[in-house]
């Protein structure tokens, strides 16, 4: 060949020259050389990068800076002559590395590679023969043919199309197919949408037929190309990926600092060195909260369990959160927004414009109203299966079901009207015309096609009152008021004849009509949408529309679901967008809620420049062109039945049922979920600061250690553990929809909760102290069991007072959350049991407490769920102030 095929515009050269460029003709190549191009180019298939193994996606389960913490501990732990400590930190690493690895796979195998778009066959020339082949054994040089119903199988510049139309929605954002040509174009900034003499692999043909000569195959198409930008595009982790990044290395410093103070303090006072140093590791063992990454990954697990449940499957464990953070929510149009199926949104018959759901029969009121439905109905080739689908061209299938849902049946006109004759609709004249027989011999013609060609065609109009002579201005600005509302615009009109015309060309026939009206079709909003955008506003949310389709058609969906309001400077055009230098882009980019006419790049660059705005961005979307950003969003969202493939491999989560409104609940989930994170962190962090405080306080006032490791060690894994686990299951508190998104850089010990967990622990030290004081001043043998109990009960009622941030325990019930409940009872029974059954008094130190010993303690430990109601108590004053 003389280039290689992705080096030239094949849309800027004609035909001819195409064939002279890759050595073929229009009877195709020859087997042979189809073979040596095949050994050249490779299948015609899109590749992708290695994926991971297993067993390296269970090691990637190691990295994380918290559990590299643990290991270490464990080891020391085993070194030093502990190996219960040691075998209990490597059970809950090792635990929690295969509920993240279950997740992780199970997720990589339900979307397991990015799939192939490509049809399966193709029907090719080869050899000067029709052959069908796999599409994968495409190469460039390759003579393709095309009909109705078939997939594109590679790149093909059209060398021969016959009234062809082109379904190109995924690729470029348009919901209307596109009509195709064999001409040379001029113009070499043309978008994809626009270049009506080329076919792209993955697209599907909707009407007619044509011969193509492939260009591009495999990674060399326009799917390939955007399926390299997704494999190039890095991901971001989740916010809440870095907040426990950075609260696990700030937890880790902080831990070696206090276990160096102990430890050093100990020496200085002659302690040995080998119960100092068990001493430390068990500081470190009650400083670091071991159950946090299980419980987090729980949390998500139970949150993604519940989510598919409501039609929102989770492909990335973390992403349930994620929505939570979530500032914008940037969604294409078609498909999403929009129902992806024209339908008539407004009639202008009889001298007025009547809306499509205005009245129950358009016709009723108006004389000549039937002619106009009668016409749709008739000069149409769409049709109708048993089932009542409406089968054909989508602009078609829009007036057909629209006549059938007033009363005029095709089927039914049909036996009065037969259709004798007709002239296809060509992309040159822009309209078409039926032929149809009346009952009284004579013959009626019905032309429909652009406005702007029927009003040079056309010398009357019908009206309320007759047959008028028709003003071509008037009704040319009526038609520019309704494509400025977004609507596609269609002059219907008829002619009637004495006898079926002897000559049927459109210039003898399509002359003298009179106009029977104008219809305004629109790809319309879901029903839904519009409620779940006010709902995405209502929580802070900030809802964008980005497509490839027109400005006037894009404003007007915006507008009818509440995305803009008529303010200027809303909206931003893919050329406006091109011609912005970053700078100016990224200070205005916060502002503009519309996007029209963009392509992929385009989508990546306001996804980056929302992003470097400290945003957090989702993107939702289902077509190929979508792609690339749902990979660079914060969380991408694909559609389950519309998506393609490519949409739905580079989301993080799928919609199965298409529903806009299903990431409204998806939100509330998340931020329910990373709400109970946060109570576990509160509830885990105060607990060991309440260890830590026992712990230190006790040398300092001249007191004996009161705990021993193994109580550590039994407190973190059963007291911390189970009621913390449970929290995963706490319902979303009442308001959790009213607050505005988490700040993207927010702290996770935000909003009071670091210092909750210093005076909370403090009081719990305090009062653990104190009970060690007291049983030692009463002389009771018992005061270290006495202390470890009141210790374990003060972290049970913490746990139960922290269910809310503001609302009282009492008023959220005490059996709402279920888990919690049984979690508690058991955490007591197996404290109980280390106090009163002698086969585990030996082992965990202890002795049984008398009644009067148990009353005491069960007192003391009361005081920290009751010093949180009283916090919350305030916090409830303090905002009922502030309303």
């Amino acid at each position: 060949m003389k280039s290689d095929p992705g080096q030239i515009d094949r849309h800027l050269v004609s035909s001819q020259e195409n064939f002279r460029d890759l050595e073929s003709s229009p009877e195709g190549l020859s087997s042979q050389e189809a073979a040596k191009r095949l050994a050249q180019y490779g299948l015609n298939e899109l590749r992708e990068k290695a994926r991971r193994t297993p067993f390296m996606m269970f090691l990637d389960q190691f990295r994380d800076f918290m559990i590299l913490v643990l290991m270490a501990a464990a080891v020391v732990a085993g070194l030093t002559g502990e190996p219960t400590d040691s075998i209990a930190i490597a059970v809950i690493v090792v635990l929690n590395a295969v509920i993240g690895f279950v997740q992780e796979f199970r997720a990589e195998k339900a979307m397991a590679a990015l799939k192939n778009m490509a049809a399966p066959s193709a029907t090719v020339l080869r050899d000067a023969m029709t052959e069908t082949l796999p599409a994968s054994s495409l190469v460039p040089g390759d003579v393709v043919l095309l009909e109705a119903g078939k997939i594109v199988p590679a790149d093909l510049r059209i060398t021969e199309a016959v009234r062809l139309k082109i379904e190109e929605a995924a690729l470029t954002g348009e919901s209307v197919p596109a009509d195709k040509q064999s001409e040379a174009l001029e113009d070499p900034g043309l978008p994809l949408g626009d270049r009506t003499n080329m076919a792209y692999k993955g697209t599907f043909v909707t009407y007619g037929r044509a011969t193509g000569l492939v260009v591009a195959t495999g990674m060399d198409t326009e799917i390939g190309r955007i399926a390299r930008m997704l494999q190039d595009e890095e991901e971001v982790k989740t916010p809440l990926q870095k907040r426990l990044a950075q609260f696990g290395k700030k937890l880790a410093l902080a831990v070696l600092v206090l276990c160096a103070i102990f430890f050093a303090a100990g020496m200085a006072r002659g302690e040995p060195l080998m119960l100092m140093l068990l001493t430390a590791i068990s500081l470190a063992v009650a400083a670091i909260p071991e159950a946090l990454p299980a419980v987090v990954t729980i949390a998500l697990a139970l949150g993604a369990r519940k989510m598919v449940k409501q039609n929102a499957l989770i492909r990335k464990l973390p992403a349930v959160e994620t929505l939570g953070s979530v500032t914008y929510i940037c969604t294409d149009k078609t498909g999403t927004l929009t129902v992806n199926r024209m339908a008539v949104e407004e009639i202008y018959a009889d001298g007025r414009i009547i809306h499509g759901g205005e009245a129950e029969d358009p016709a009723s009121g108006m004389d000549h109203g039937g002619i106009l439905l009668a016409a749709m109905a008739l000069s149409n080739d769409a049709s109708s299966d048993k089932d009542g689908n409406v089968i054909g061209d989508p602009t078609e299938a829009a007036l057909f079901s629209f006549a059938r849902d007033h009363g005029y049946r095709k089927d039914v006109l049909e036996r009065s009207f037969p259709r004798v004759a007709e002239i296809p609709f060509d992309s040159d004249r822009k309209c078409m015309t039926t032929i149809h027989r009346r009952e009284d011999g004579t013959h009626v013609s019905f032309t429909k096609g652009a406005l702007e060609v029927l009003g040079e065609r056309s010398v009357r109009i019908i009206t309320a009152q007759g047959p008028e002579r028709f003003d071509r201005d008037r009704i040319l600005t009526l038609g520019e008021r309704m494509a400025g509302g977004g609507l596609r615009t269609l002059g219907i009109g008829m002619r009637l004849w004495s006898s079926l015309p002897d000559d049927l060309t459109s210039e003898s026939v399509e002359r003298e009509l009179t106009m029977l009206g104008i219809v305004g079709l629109m790809d319309p909003p879901r029903e839904e949408a519009a409620e779940a955008v006010e709902l995405c506003k209502s929580a802070g949310i900030r809802p964008v529309m980005i497509t490839g389709d027109h400005q006037a058609t894009a404003v007007a969906v915006a507008q009818r679901l509440g995305i803009i309001n008529d303010e200027p400077g809303e909206v931003m055009t893919g050329a406006d967008l091109e011609n912005l230098p970053l700078e100016e882009f990224e200070t205005r980019v916060e502002n503009i809620r519309v996007y029209a006419r963009v392509a992929p790049e385009q989508k990546l660059k306001i996804i980056r420049a929302l992003q470097d705005r400290g945003q957090y961005v989702a993107m939702t979307g289902d077509g190929v062109n979508d792609a690339p950003a749902l990979r660079r969003a914060d969380i991408g969202v694909a559609m389950g039945v519309t998506g393609t493939d490519v949409s739905k491999e580079a989301a993080h989560m799928i919609l199965l049922d298409d529903n806009f409104a299903t990431i409204v609940k998806a939100v509330k989930e998340g931020r329910r979920i990373f709400d109970n994170i946060r109570k576990f962190i509160k509830y885990t962090m105060t607990s060991n600061s309440g260890e830590l405080w026992t712990l230190f306080l006790a040398p300092l006032l001249g007191l004996p250690i009161p705990l021993l490791p193994i109580h550590i060690l039994w407190i973190n894994i059963v007291t911390d553990g189970l009621p913390g686990l449970a929290l995963a299951a706490e319902p979303a508190e009442k308001d959790v929809m009213k607050k505005p998104p988490r700040h993207p850089q927010e702290s996770i010990f935000a909003h009071g909760l670091g210092i909750h967990i210093i005076w909370v622990g403090l009081l719990m030290g305090v009062v653990s102290i104190g009970s060690q004081v007291w049983g030692i001043r009463t002389g009771t043998d018992n005061w270290q069991t006495i202390v470890f109990t009141v210790l374990c009960l003060s972290q049970m009622g913490h746990v139960l007072a922290i269910r809310s941030e503001s609302e009282s325990l009492f008023s959220q019930g005490l059996f709402s959350n279920q888990p919690l409940i049984g979690a508690f009872a058991l955490t007591f029974a197996l404290q109980m049991a280390t106090v009163y059954v002698p086969v585990l008094q030996p082992v965990f130190h202890t002795a049984p407490l008398t009644l009067h010993e148990l009353l005491v303690t069960l007192g003391l430990s009361s005081v920290v769920f009751l010093a949180v109601e009283m916090e919350k108590i305030v916090r409830r004053r303090k905002r009922r102030i502030r309303a």
